[in-house]
């Protein structure tokens, strides 16, 4: 990987719709060179997937939150996860080290139905503690991780 394979993930992260003609103009590569590079991106795995981003404030989804489990033994991990995996409000489950085993970004409707999600969640076995913060605003939301240009 490369300045210009860097500078092609910049606009890719922009749209992901972006043409390998118009990603050509604004790096000055040709269109064959432009779409060499974006397939050796692809097989090597740094591009995961192309997808699409929704707006959760179009869907009526105003609330986000941040929600701190802990597990009362390992024994409960899969039931759990499998728990975490049928809720479609829970966007991300992350493992942690720490005072708390689990880490859930959930974004809901409201205050009712996040009561409903927590006391699902906290109605699991094996759930020992939890803690539930509420985000205010959205500062920064970066949906991948980008290479610097200046590491190239």
């Amino acid at each position: 990987m490369d300045s210009l394979d860097v500078k092609i993930l910049k606009l890719l992260e922009n749209n992901a719709r972006v043409t390998a003609s118009e990603i050509s103009s604004k790096i000055n590569l040709s269109i064959p060179a432009v779409s060499d590079r974006l397939k050796k991106l692809d097989a090597s795995g740094v591009i995961e997937k192309y997808t699409v981003i929704i707006n959760a404030k179009k869907l009526n989804r105003n609330l986000t939150v941040i929600m701190f489990i802990s597990l009362e033994s390992p024994k409960y991990t899969n039931k759990f996860l499998e728990a975490v995996q049928r809720e479609e409000e829970i966007l991300e489950c992350h493992y942690l080290a720490g005072d708390y085993d689990y880490a859930l970004k959930i974004i809901t409707e409201n205050t009712e139905t996040l009561e409903k999600l927590l006391n699902k969640i906290k109605g699991l076995n094996g759930i020992s503690k939890t803690k539930t913060t509420v985000s205010l605003s959205t500062i920064k939301n970066n949906y991948s991780v980008m290479p610097s240009e200046e590491d190239y």
